[in-house]
């Protein structure tokens, strides 16, 4: 085992806070990096870290991963680091469209310097980052193959996910820096982002408020819980790619469930879990939005191992758990 730290970037985040914890609890150091920026509620990522606190191996740093001098002094004080998990980014498809500029700063230059820092570390192993499913854009062939062609997308922020991936790339094949993308698939579960739609829905229908619901229901998602997404990052981190002659140590892997659901099928077992019906307000297809995503995850599975386990029947249930507890709803 390596006794080094590992480097969690986005550590308040969703992905990032799980797999911190993970990594904790199997006893590895973890110094987790994050500005927490108010892209939604703050005191959440803070409620999150305080749980990461409690472990004496993790040390938080505030920093914004687009600002070089910063990640400059969080590797000379807190580093080496030889495995980074750079998790950090502006998430969200929608809000692409209102603040375009927080996008190429957060994912394009925030990933440029991260794998600046990595490039200059000596006996470096492995930087694992987050891509999305949302790559594959107009893409009709189900399921989602990493062998698709992707160059299609119809968001920005997938877009600089894609710039992602080819800047890995080419870091990957003139420094090689052993680099893995990870395209995850709508990752779902306690902890979760309120931008996300089962935290939206499930928020709706205990205040008793409207639930938008897009093309009228007509949506498909590969839900994937947390647990999984995160097994499938540490199996994946145990694994870097090599060099094979002129072949960049550089691979994007899907990580998913790999198992496709209809929305309203979701929601209603939202609503049975809370034993309330959802006010819904069906509204037409969004801008930058994708009707149906599946992902193939063979590849995963043949490198790690990767098998999901967690039904939506299973997952639901404890995130309502957790947002009833963490709420104070019907107490």
């Amino acid at each position: 085992m390596i006794n080094t730290p590992v480097l969690v970037t986005g550590a308040a985040g969703f992905i990032g806070f799980h797999t911190s914890l993970r990594l904790l609890k199997a006893g590895r150091k973890v110094v987790g990096l994050d500005n927490l920026n108010d892209y939604y509620d703050v005191n959440l990522k803070k409620s999150r870290l305080k749980v990461l606190e409690e472990f004496p191996s993790f040390q938080f740093v505030y920093a914004d991963i687009s600002d070089k001098d910063a990640l400059e002094n969080t590797w000379a004080e807190k580093g080496p680091f030889l495995e980074v998990v750079h998790l950090a980014a502006q998430a969200g498809v929608r809000y692409s469209m209102e603040n375009p500029y927080s996008y190429i700063k957060s994912n394009c230059l925030g990933h440029l310097t991260v794998m600046e820092m990595c490039r200059y570390t000596k006996g470096f192993k492995h930087l694992v980052y987050a891509s999305s499913s949302s790559v594959y854009g107009g893409n009709k062939e189900l399921p989602y193959s990493v062998e698709a062609r992707v160059d299609t997308p119809i968001s920005l922020y997938a877009a600089t996910k894609k710039s992602n991936e080819l800047m890995s790339h080419s870091y990957s094949h003139l420094y090689n820096i052993p680099q893995t993308g990870l395209r995850f698939f709508t990752v779902y579960g306690p902890w979760g982002r309120p931008d996300m739609a089962l935290f939206i829905f499930t928020k709706a229908i205990c205040e008793k408020t409207k639930l938008p619901v897009f093309n009228n229901g007509d949506m498909k998602r590969d839900f994937t819980y947390i647990d999984d997404i995160v097994s499938g990052i540490l199996g994946v981190l145990e694994n870097p790619p090599v060099r094979d002659n002129d072949k960049a140590p550089y691979r994007v892997l899907n990580i998913g469930n790999s198992r496709t659901e209809y929305l309203m099928d979701y929601i209603h077992l939202i609503e049975e879990e809370l034993g309330q019906k959802a006010d819904i307000d069906f509204m037409p297809m969004q801008d930058g939005d994708i009707r149906e995503t599946y992902a193939d995850i063979t590849a995963t599975t043949e490198l790690t191992g990767y098998k999901p386990k967690t039904t939506i029947k299973e997952g639901v249930p404890r995130f309502i758990t957790w947002y009833k507890e963490y709420y104070n709803v019907g107490t």
